[in-house]
């Protein structure tokens, strides 16, 4: 029975309810919603609802919280939950050891992080034997009890009493010794005092990197932060990993403390702290008894012994976690513009993955993405077969009628672009389009096992072209088959926390799948487990129940797939869509349970479902209140006339292609004032890369997006986007590109405060193109410059 004060703190407050009341109003606080919202999403996602089901179709219950809202509460509800565990083991601890008081236990249940859970638990926790156990065992408690209370005590004196050679405690020294070990001890695990001074690090704390011994010449893309700090506060995510990573190498060293001037002021000001939140007086004046001064000293063992090797150790994954949490953010926020890229549609298109001496890959694909024909050109080195090239290339476009060419970026991409561009001229009937399309990514699916099961007869080499040809078509449906590490649109992905990172991403995956919706009857089984409600062993069975029996004419067929049961249809059909099915309102987003609510605006208008969809004339004047009832309200009805008006609306832009200059194919046909059109390819804290066509990304800096101030890169710029940007500077050394989007500047900025150039630690890590070399990789930084401002950032 755990007990406080005798009495059974469990039956008494109802820990489980108690629990649950502080979780609701803890995000309730936290997501700015009610009460009553947050208990209806809880209780939703924990009976197995999605969060796209219940952002789309949940909405009376949940008040019409977005996935935004909703993907900020699951992620907090674990924790909170977790949290709630963990408090009810701390508490079950204590009391079992009998020292469970009625105001610690008030404290315990009012900590509202894990971490000062831990701190109040800290005396608590059955520890290794340590000198303050030995001291105690000598029996010195009692001695540094009588130093700590009694302001006119002599410790000299009172040492005296406790020596006692047979026992352990061999002089004053070895007396005074263990008085000290015991309240050090008691002082280091003071809830108080390591909130405090845990709060008085972060505020004014630095952290310190210099260059491990003897790694010098070994760690020279660190050599920026060979003698390096800077405020715990203010460390960019991007600045903080590469610092952790060259810990990581032995090539750093780093360490938690505060400025110089500080660190040498006597005291310490973490020791004045100590002693100030523990309200032990004046310790620290010339002046003081020789009590005072040694409980100094005490104050200044438990800081430099006790407190500031954990504290180091505390604040570091503090930073990783910040830092982390940031570079999460911006690689969701990334994929998920990447995901939501324009898609060219149903068209039949031609994907060229370009090589030099291995030849053009070449793959043909239908209006459904069916590929229809593959084939290997060489244009390049050493064949020179152009002529030949272009002929089979045109008789392959003529065969299949195709109208759009996708060319991967990577390398001699602009060679192949132009010998498109050749053809284009000799056969004008042609009327072909073509478009650079980032291969990041191909060579990884190309090798993948779901790859091998799509294409169990195809060369590894080809199906890259068969990815490359796709991914112009619909980005989401090819871009969901590969790792989304692998796609490049992160920072120091592979240095993350994977489970985090991977829980990430696959929230961003299934809110863009199930924002488009899917053809159930072309998708293939990598993007149907996407699907909400859906698993792998389902999207297998789909497809393997289409392979079977041909495609779905509606979906209540789903039912009869194996394990397809009412939980999964319940979840899945909304977002599942039968473009040609028998009834027209399976290729919407309205759901089949809402089936009956169009039937009744159908038969007040006196009009069929033909005649209705797609007609935004159809619904004027008609009120959505009028079809409301106990289980439909007026959200639901409002998306059912709104789908109704355009059905199957696809929430991504317009398809429109960024052409790159002629005559502007790799760095030394750049020109200083050069306005040029691209693609961004990836977005960071710092800035914006872009792809200008030149086989290797330029940098707009964030201070060069735009004429007013940028506080957020993605505010003005999103990955996949189209924009024009003028050269700035052209290292061809470090093949490093500085680009503006302020067209109207004469000349490049001056070097910035704090932007002096720091070395990326071995690398940028975002993914690089396939033949080109990462940015900025063993060389030295510039000395100076507009160069060396532009690529601050990336470096740190």
């Amino acid at each position: 029975m755990t007990t406080v004060d005798g009495q059974d703190w469990r039956a008494s407050s109802a820990p489980e309810a108690q629990a649950q009341s502080r979780i609701i109003a803890q995000l309730t606080q936290e997501l700015g919603a009610r009460p009553a919202q947050i208990a209806a999403a809880v209780e939703l996602l924990d009976s197995g609802a999605t969060v796209p089901f219940i952002a789309r179709y949940r909405k009376e219950v949940t008040g019409g919280l977005d996935d935004t809202v909703l993907r900020n509460l699951e992620v907090r509800l674990e924790y909170l939950r977790d949290l709630e565990s963990r408090r009810a083991a701390i508490l079950a601890s204590i009391s079992e050891q009998g020292k469970l008081t009625e105001a610690l236990a008030a404290d315990i249940q009012a900590a509202d992080t894990k971490q000062r859970l831990e701190d109040l638990y800290t005396p608590y926790k059955v520890k290794r034997r340590t000198r303050a156990m030995i001291a105690r065992e000598a029996g010195l408690e009692p001695l540094a009890n009588r130093l700590l209370d009694d302001v006119n005590a002599d410790p000299q004196t009172l040492a005296g009493e406790y020596v006692n050679p047979e026992g352990g405690v061999a002089d004053l020294k070895a007396a005074l010794d263990g008085a000290r070990d015991i309240l050090s001890e008691r002082f280091a695990e003071s809830a108080e005092v390591l909130a405090d001074l845990r709060e008085h690090l972060w505020s004014t704390g630095l952290l310190y990197a210099k260059v491990a011994e003897g790694k010098e010449t070994e760690g020279a893309n660190f050599r920026d932060w060979f003698d390096f700090n800077e405020a715990l506060r203010s460390l960019p995510s991007h600045r903080i990993l590469a610092l952790m990573r060259g810990r990581q190498q032995g090539v750093l060293d780093l360490r938690v403390g505060v400025d110089a001037e500080l660190e040498a002021m006597l005291p310490h000001p973490c020791v004045r702290r100590i002693a100030d939140v523990l309200e032990l007086g004046n310790l620290f004046d010339l002046t003081v008894s020789q009590r005072a001064r040694w409980l100094a000293d005490v104050c200044r063992w438990t800081w430099r012994v006790k407190l500031l090797p954990g504290f180091e150790t505390e604040l570091m994954g503090r930073l990783r976690y910040i830092a982390e949490t940031e570079a999460i953010k911006v690689f969701a926020m990334n994929l998920k513009d990447l995901l939501l890229a324009a898609p060219a549609g149903p068209k039949a298109v031609l994907g060229l993955d370009p090589g030099i001496r291995t030849g053009v890959k070449v793959a043909a694909i239908d209006a459904t993405g069916k590929m229809v024909e593959t084939s290997t050109v060489f244009p390049h080195e050493p064949r020179r077969d152009w002529d030949g090239s272009i002929e089979a290339l045109a008789r392959i476009v003529r065969r299949h009628s195709i109208k759009l060419v996708a060319i991967g970026n990577g390398t001699a991409s602009r060679e192949t672009e132009r010998l498109v561009a050749d053809m284009s001229k000799r056969y004008p009937d042609l009327d072909l389009t073509r478009i650079v399309v980032s291969e990041a990514g191909a060579s990884v699916y190309s090798a993948s096992e779901l790859a091998a099961l799509e294409f169990p007869d195809l060369d590894v080499s080809l199906r890259g072209a068969v990815s490359i040809a796709r991914r112009l078509q619909d980005p989401l449906a090819e871009l969901v088959k590969i790792d989304p590490k692998s796609i490049g649109v992160g920072q120091y992905q592979h240095d993350l926390n994977q489970r985090e990172l991977a829980r990430s991403v696959d929230a961003v995956v299934e809110d863009c799948v199930n924002a488009v919706g899917v053809d159930v009857n072309t998708a293939s089984a990598a993007l149907l487990t996407r699907v909400s409600g859906l698993n792998a062993t389902l999207a297998k069975n789909i497809v393997s129940y289409r392979d079977a029996n041909g495609a779905f004419p509606s979906r209540k067929n789903l039912k009869d797939v194996p394990r397809f049961g009412e939980k999964a249809f319940e979840q899945a059909a909304g977002f599942l869509r039968i473009p040609d099915g028998v009834n027209p309102l399976d290729r919407s987003s309205v759901h089949p349970e809402a089936y009956p609510v169009v039937e009744r605006i159908l038969a007040q208008i006196k009009a069929d479902l033909p005649a209705v969809m797609g007609n935004k004339d159809a619904l004027k004047g008609v009120s959505p209140t009028a079809f409301t009832d106990e289980r439909f309200g007026l959200p639901t009805v409002k998306d059912i006339f709104a789908e109704l008006e355009k059905p199957g609306r696809d929430p991504r832009p317009e398809f429109k292609t960024a052409k790159f200059a002629d005559g502007v194919e790799n760095l030394k046909d750049l020109q200083v004032g050069m306005i040029l059109e691209g693609v961004v390819t990836n977005v960071a804290a710092f800035g914006a890369f872009v792809d200008i066509g030149v086989h290797q990304d330029g940098l707009v800096h964030v201070s060069a997006l735009s004429e007013t101030f940028v506080k957020d890169p993605r505010d003005v710029v999103r990955v996949g986007q189209t924009v024009q940007v003028k050269v700035q500077e052209v290292d061809l050394d470090r093949k490093r590109i500085a680009l503006t989007m302020r067209l109207k500047d004469d000349s490049a900025p001056a070097r910035r405060s704090g932007d002096a150039p720091r070395s990326n630690g071995g690398g940028n890590n975002n993914g690089q193109r396939r033949g080109s070399a990462p940015a900025g990789r063993g060389a030295p930084p510039a000395a100076d410059g507009a160069m060396a401002a532009a690529f601050a950032k990336l470096k740190r």
